[in-house]
C-alpha cells in the first residue's frame, strides 16, 4: 500500500506542478517569436470567425487591430525593435529551465519557486507603471496582471508542498 502523503507522494506532486507551471512558462514565452504572424492571425479572426467576440467587446477588437498595425509598422520600417520581444521570449525560456532545479531537488531549491513567486509579483507594479507610460489600456494591464495572479497560485501550492516535504525529510533518521 502506498503512503498517498509520504515524501515520495510530495515529489511526485510537486514535479507535476512544476511541469504543469514550466509547460505555461515555455508556452508564453515562445509565442512572443511569432508576433506580427499571430497578431494577423488575431486581427482577422476579429473580423471572421470571432466576429461575434468583437461585437461584444469593440474596444478589444480596436485595440488588436491598433497593435497588429503597430507591430507590423515596426517590423516593416524597424525590424529591430522586435528583438526586443524575442529577448522577452528567451527570459521566459531561461527562466523555465532555472525550474529544473527545483524539479531535480525541491527542498534545496525552493528558492526557485520563491524567485518565481517574487515576478509573479513584480507583474502588477510593471503593469501598473509602465502601462500608462506606454499607452497601455487599463484593462489591458488588468490582464497582464492576471498573469502574475495566475502564476503564483500553483507556485504557492507548490511552496507549501515543499514545507511538508522538507518537514517530513527532517523527520527522518539519518542512517548511521
Amino acid at each position: 500500500m502506498s503512503d498517498t502523503n509520504g515524501p515520495r507522494a510530495l515529489i511526485e506532486r510537486i514535479r507535476v506542478w512544476l511541469v504543469v507551471f514550466v509547460v505555461c512558462l515555455v508556452l508564453s514565452g515562445v509565442t512572443a517569436f511569432p508576433l506580427v504572424t499571430e497578431l494577423r492571425f488575431l486581427d482577422a479572426s476579429l473580423d471572421g470567425w470571432a466576429a461575434p467576440l468583437a461585437e461584444i467587446l469593440p474596444g478589444l477588437a480596436e485595440w488588436i487591430d491598433r497593435v497588429r498595425g503597430g507591430v507590423e509598422t515596426a517590423d516593416e520600417q524597424a525590424p529591430y525593435l522586435l528583438y526586443g520581444t524575442d529577448w522577452l521570449a528567451f527570459a521566459h525560456l531561461v527562466i523555465a529551465v532555472a525550474f529544473y532545479g527545483a524539479y531535480r531537488d525541491p527542498v534545496r531549491n525552493i528558492w526557485v519557486v520563491e524567485f518565481g513567486m517574487i515576478a509573479c509579483v513584480g507583474i502588477i507594479p510593471l503593469a501598473l507603471i509602465s502601462g500608462p507610460v506606454r499607452g497601455i489600456p487599463f484593462w489591458w494591464s488588468v490582464i497582464d496582471m492576471s498573469f502574475g495572479v495566475i502564476g503564483i497560485l500553483p507556485l504557492l501550492h507548490v511552496r507549501r508542498m515543499i514545507k511538508r516535504l522538507e518537514a517530513a525529510t527532517a523527520a527522518e533518521p539519518v542512517p548511521a
